[in-house]
């Protein structure tokens, strides 16, 4: 779908780690992506979907480029446009981390970078015979499915990383649900079957100029390491961003800190779901890790209240007399979940266990997707027939609601929305652009019968799931109304050399398109993020010349209202573009618009000053 970013200037490490079997050699160097085609035909009739008319344009002469922003985080400095990552020689390295932005607008799930050697905070595990999901605008080549599968396996557990990005509320309260369904996606603040049709709460300000409310520098990395700093929330009163082995809660308006969290080691994963009362969930390593010992394994789970600025419990799992190190956490209602290769366990927010690991299991819970319900996505079967149990389950009890059976082969899936249940699969490693997403199974969460399924080819959209290990790991898309939201890929605009594309709607019980449009405009790129209630919450990634946007577009109508528009000056720009909706994490609510990185590396340059996090708003 999208085309991965340049890896950051320190990439996740490689090796170790759960991954396919290890006869299976890394594919060779990506193949060369043909120039973007013009945009696709949408304001035809809905149909289950649509081709990209080339639409040709004679030679242009260069129109006099501006000035190239500087690179920020994410990107090595002095690269000139956003390259293809690279896969070190010998062992595949594709990284994952960072969520979407969740409750107040889901973490923009951050998808992390390419892998390297084993970095500083990186867990190290065994290797074994595993599946590991996989992240989204940024130019450059796709890499090749296959290969992406078998990076993203290694580290994906060599990270387990919690992001979120990143990437849609579910549940309870829109403006405090930390989901992704996508670094964008879930459901949209009802309790129904079907998503809701509800108003949605955010309103467009008087003026949607914004500023720059606060930046929070980089934190020091020392050697030459990369660190996962992934997990951010957004509550009535704080912004509350991870750090290095430490969650800090920072005034939304000053940035002033009102308390911080140490950690023994640094977070691996963070729960993008919030309860009612502020309470969410992380995975952490019980020690910093060191040259000597660069990895403590993922398998401290903690219950961190927002508000308070607290630790309420720390808990493990294991399995005989050894630790099991997790690969992801979510929340659902009072559950706290984790899932891992060892299998599935859940705690109440008491600190109370519900269930854990049966060693005679011939499955496992690999793991589980939170929010408005709970589904865990089950394997069952030999590496080479595996077989993935879609599990609508009870919170308290783990008891099987519903079950959806996918065709043998498929081996990960996805969760983007437990409420209306939507999964994501690479059918037969069909997407071809790494991005985890073929098609979409729409199901019955009450019977587990499929509703309809969705073919989202790789070249017409830009949605992202990592799925190998994180199955909550979804970005750049949406559910909401009975309704899946995706954006397209980039293709020519209208003016000279523009780039732009659009978000399009797809029926949940049809499969079809809706027939409704939300356009970027020339030169932008569009983004969903959450829902809010009926309404989809949108970000606009800027051309060379103007600043972010924020949208609201009503459900109905698909009328279009600017909620926030930041500064087009070129310091504002250059910050705000240095991180991205696929590989970083966004939360709105209410005027506030916070971005985040998911990992801190050393800084490659000393001219470019880096930031952790930087926060936009109204007044």
């Amino acid at each position: 779908m999208t085309q991965p970013p340049p890896p950051p200037p320190q990439q996740p490490p490689q090796g170790g780690g759960f991954g396919p079997p290890q006869d299976q050699p890394p594919q060779d160097q990506p193949p060369q992506t043909p120039p973007p085609a013009a945009g696709p035909d949408l304001g035809k009739a809905p149909e289950p979907g649509y081709g990209y008319p080339q639409a040709p344009q004679a030679p242009q002469t260069p129109p006099q480029a501006p000035p190239t922003p500087p690179q920020g985080y994410g990107y090595p400095q002095g690269t000139p446009a956003p390259q293809p990552p690279q896969a070190p020689q010998g062992a595949p390295g594709y990284g994952y981390p960072g969520q979407q932005p969740g409750p107040y607008g889901q973490p923009g799930f951050g998808q992390p970078g390419y892998g390297q050697q084993p970095g500083y905070g990186y867990p190290q595990q065994p290797t074994m015979p595993y599946q590991p999901q996989a992240g989204q605008p940024g130019g450059g080549k796709k890499l090749n499915a296959q290969m992406l599968i078998i990076v993203a396996a290694v580290v994906a557990i060599a990270l387990i990383i919690g992001g979120g990005v990143w990437y849609a509320s579910s549940g309870k309260d829109e403006g405090k649900q930390n989901d992704t369904a996508g670094q964008s996606g879930g459901t949209g603040g009802t309790d129904d079957d079907n998503g809701g049709t509800t108003s949605g709460k955010e309103k467009a300000p008087s003026d949607p100029s914004a500023k720059v409310l606060f930046q929070v520098p980089a934190p020091e990395v020392k050697n030459d390491s990369t660190v996962v700093v992934s997990g951010s929330w957004l509550t009535d009163k704080a912004y509350v961003k991870s750090g290095i082995a430490r969650i800090v809660g920072y005034d939304r308006d000053k940035g002033s800190e009102l308390w911080k969290l140490p950690l023994s080691g640094p977070v691996c994963q963070a729960s993008r779901h919030v309860t009612d009362d502020n309470l969410t969930a992380v995975l952490y390593q019980p020690a910093m890790p060191t040259k000597a010992d660069p990895s403590h394994g993922c398998s401290q789970i903690a219950l961190i209240d927002l508000d308070a600025g607290k630790r309420l419990w720390t808990k493990t799992v294991k399995t005989g007399d050894q630790l099991i190190n997790f690969d992801n956490i979510t929340l659902s209602g009072k559950t706290v979940a984790v899932g891992s290769t060892s299998g599935g366990a859940a705690f109440d927010v008491s600190g109370k266990l519900l269930w854990s690991p049966k060693p005679a299991d011939s499955c496992y819970d690999a793991g589980y997707g939170g929010g408005d319900k709970l589904v865990a996505v089950r394997k069952c079967g030999s590496y080479d027939q595996r077989q993935l149990h879609i599990q609508t389950i009870d919170p308290k009890s783990g008891k099987v609601i519903s079950e959806y059976k996918m065709t043998e082969g498929i081996e990960y899936a996805s969760i983007v929305s437990t409420n209306p249940l939507v999964v994501a699969a690479d059918v037969g490693d069909s997407a071809g652009d790494g991005s985890g997403i073929s098609d979409f199974f729409s199901i019955d969460g009450k019977t587990g019968k499929l509703r309809t399924r969705i073919s989202a080819p790789g070249e017409q959209f830009a949605a992202r799931c990592e799925g190998i290990t994180r199955v909550e790991a979804c970005n750049l898309l949406a559910v909401g109304n009975d309704r899946l939201y995706l954006p397209t890929e980039e293709h020519d605009g209208t003016g000279k050399y523009s780039q732009t594309n659009e978000i399009v709607a797809f029926d949940l019980a049809t499969g079809k398109q809706t027939g409704q449009r939300a356009d970027a405009g020339d030169g932008y790129t569009i983004s969903p993020l959450r829902m809010d209630g009926g309404n989809l919450i949108a970000y606009k990634r800027p051309p060379y010349d103007k600043g972010g946007q924020v949208v609201s577009i009503s459900g109905t109508g698909f009328k279009e209202t600017t909620l926030l528009q930041n500064p087009a000056t070129d310091a504002v720009r250059d910050v705000e573009t240095s991180m991205s909706p696929e590989y970083s994490e966004f939360l709105y609510a209410e005027g506030h618009l916070f971005m985040s990185k998911v990992y801190a590396s050393k800084r490659s340059t000393v001219r470019e000053k880096e930031y952790l996090a930087v926060g936009f708003g109204t007044s």
